[in-house]
């Protein structure tokens, strides 16, 4: 049947009965917190909603799995494989172009906090993708109108389709979960940041995604890697820029801590100390006695 939210006319309805996508709130005291706005189960006890407590369940189990080779379409109907962005973190977010709310909205604020990672790690050191798992609806030209309607025009930013086949397998790989209701879907609200291996390293929650929560796990992630074979130096004094980098909460934005770089360099002046006056003491314990 088709969904209630691909039809224009149901707008105000879909609006009215509040049965849009689930919020999830960030991360509060170490504890991970769910909130969807389904209908009152006692006005509408035959509207399905999200089970909160198995979908951050489900969510979590991932962690430290495998993502599976899945091929999806990006916006020009060409074929990508997942396993193709192994090398690089890669952040995956799901959506439903039929969602008026939380996926618009999840989308603005992950723009943002990806602008702002591109400014402290640079584009070329990960990607992200944007999934639509209504299918068949979520078309690679219905994704391209909505990357387009958000303004994403990021290079390492793509939009994919998967078949409809590989739907229920894709999201139960990366933790995700989601329930059909009249007016659309409720869903966990979740970015899945995956490791240069392709295994599953963080899920990150909420609709009110910001650069902190972005960039602290993409720097550890970055920083732990292998180090390039070539220009190693380079590599690592952009590693070194990018462990320097602070997030200033006032701001919104990252900056450049050159606190940190004179501690290390005191560090490093220290231990140099140390390593002249012990190989100095040696060589006048070894002068012969007269």
């Amino acid at each position: 049947m088709r969904p209630m939210h691909n039809i224009p006319a149901m707008r105000t309805f879909c609006f009215a009965l509040l049965l849009l996508c689930s919020t999830v709130i960030p991360a509060a005291q170490g504890e991970d917190r769910i909130a969807s706005r389904p209908l009152n189960p006692a006005s509408a006890p035959n509207v399905p909603v999200l089970d909160e407590e198995k979908a951050l369940k489900l969510s979590q189990s991932v962690v430290n799995q495998p993502v599976g080779d899945f091929t999806l379409l990006d916006r020009d109907d060409k074929p990508v494989r997942l396993a193709s962005y192994r090398g690089k973190p890669l952040l995956v977010s799901f959506i439903y172009t039929g969602c008026f709310e939380v996926c618009p909205t999840t989308t603005k604020n992950l723009q943002k906090a990806v602008t702002s990672t591109v400014a402290v790690l640079g584009a070329d050191r990960f990607n992200v993708i944007s999934i639509g798992f209504n299918q068949p609806f979520d078309t690679p030209s219905a994704m391209k109108a909505f990357s387009t309607q958000n303004g994403i025009v990021f290079p390492n930013w793509k939009f994919l389709s998967p078949a409809m086949a590989i739907v229920d397998d894709l999201t139960k790989n990366l933790g995700f979960s989601y329930a059909a209701t009249p007016a659309g879907f409720d869903h966990i609200v979740q970015v899945t940041l995956v490791d240069h291996e392709g295994k599953i390293y963080r899920q990150i929650y909420g609709e009110s995604l910001n650069a902190e929560m972005l960039v602290e796990p993409l720097k550890q992630l970055i920083t732990g890697a292998p180090v390039a074979q070539t220009d190693a130096v380079a590599d690592i004094l952009d590693r070194v820029r990018i462990l320097c980098s602070v997030y200033d909460p006032k701001t919104g934005q990252y900056r450049f801590n050159y606190t940190l770089i004179l501690e290390i360099a005191g560090f490093l002046t220290f231990f140099v100390y140390i390593a002249w006056f012990l190989w100095k003491e040696m060589r006048i314990r070894k002068r012969p006695r007269v």
